[in-house]
């Protein structure tokens, strides 16, 4: 079957991260601060892609570097992703996370925020047990990274309060917020593995196009695909008016009653907004707003936009790696770079 040989050395590669968390977090004192180092083991353990700690390897390889020698900035830009999650569910105030409950309501606000600062905590220890030469060079990347996808997540959180977002500046967010630490963690694959200053950049830029085009996706996949594969309701951002490319490219393009709906979820709707009594968002009527909005997106064409900006911003993450050695880790990231962009869920 096609594929197949990439597809068993992702899960190689996902089996070794997960055996080093588990490692790391096994070490913490089950004594001290007891329900702290729960909280994090239940983040950690809980499973996830690692999707960003197998490109850390695989940008590391594709420099012909050793993969090894990568596995602990892989487990430390993880813990780094974790820690956005957990913190991104306070500020969010999400119930779950993939399938389970989150840290702040199964435990509570307070631990949920030490056990975010833990795992960033865990993150510098894990990268600077490291060796390389190149250590400083490698922790001030990682702590960009940190900077970045922290002014990303202010800018969204700015946005919710603002109606009029332009898709230029969803962009800048989102490279910012899902772009930054994706390209910081081909980034610093590059740096582990010897790059030259040329294939390190180029690595960076694979990240950073890979990292938009994975946003874009996801904000496609809440209204194209089929709940079981997403693992949780479709149009979840149209029902909270969440910025996305989606909302924001129809925006641009609609007028009349189109628009008028598409503004009343931009502000979350209410009973008495004229815009909105068609189609109230306030009353539960998850359905009927979902499936006005999708057809506004599709006769519109937004759908077939954000396919196209999606394939765009991957090709042009492909076309960086055509500077970086051929062997078998770069044609993995192209591989996996298509898996990403392709997924159901």
């Amino acid at each position: 079957m096609k594929h197949v040989a990439e597809a068993r050395r992702y899960a190689v590669l996902r089996r070794r991260i997960d055996r080093y968390l588990h490692t790391v977090m096994k070490k913490r004192p089950r004594s001290t601060a007891r329900e702290l180092w729960d909280a994090c083991r239940y983040v950690v353990e809980t499973g996830g892609k690692r999707v960003r700690s197998t490109l850390v390897l695989l940008s590391c390889g594709s420099v012909g570097g050793r993969v090894e020698s990568a596995v602990h900035a892989g487990a430390a830009v993880e813990l780094m992703h974790n820690f956005t999650l957990v913190h991104d569910d306070i500020m969010d105030k999400a119930p779950s996370r993939r399938g389970n409950p989150t840290v702040h309501v199964k435990w509570n606000l307070n631990n949920a925020l030490l056990v975010g600062d833990v795992l960033l905590g865990l993150g510098y220890t894990c990268l600077l047990s490291t060796s390389s030469r190149n250590i400083q060079r490698i922790a001030q990347s990682y702590t960009t990274g940190l900077l970045e996808v922290c002014e990303g997540q202010a800018l969204d959180m700015e946005f919710e309060q603002r109606d009029d977002v332009t898709l230029r500046e969803y962009m800048q967010m989102i490279g910012k917020k899902t772009g930054g630490l994706i390209a910081m963690a081909t980034e610093l694959g590059g740096l582990l593995g010897g790059g030259t200053p040329r294939q390190v950049h180029a690595l960076r830029d694979f990240g950073a196009h890979l990292g938009r085009a994975f946003q874009i996706q996801d904000d496609l996949l809440d209204v194209v695909a089929e709940e079981e594969k997403l693992g949780k309701a479709i149009g979840g951002d149209i029902v909270v008016g969440k910025r996305t490319f989606l909302l924001l490219t129809a925006l641009e393009r609609a007028s009349g009653r189109d628009r008028e709906v598409l503004e009343a979820v931009l502000r979350h709707g209410t009973e008495t907004d004229p815009a909105t009594r068609a189609i109230d968002v306030t009353t539960g009527e998850r359905s009927r707003v979902v499936e006005a909005v999708t057809d506004i997106y599709r006769r519109h064409g937004v759908i077939d936009e954000a396919v196209r900006h999606i394939e765009r911003s991957t090709a042009r993450a492909t076309a960086a790696l055509d500077l970086l050695p051929r062997n078998a880790s770069t044609r993995m990231l192209r591989w996996f770079s298509e898996l990403l962009v392709k997924r159901a869920s």
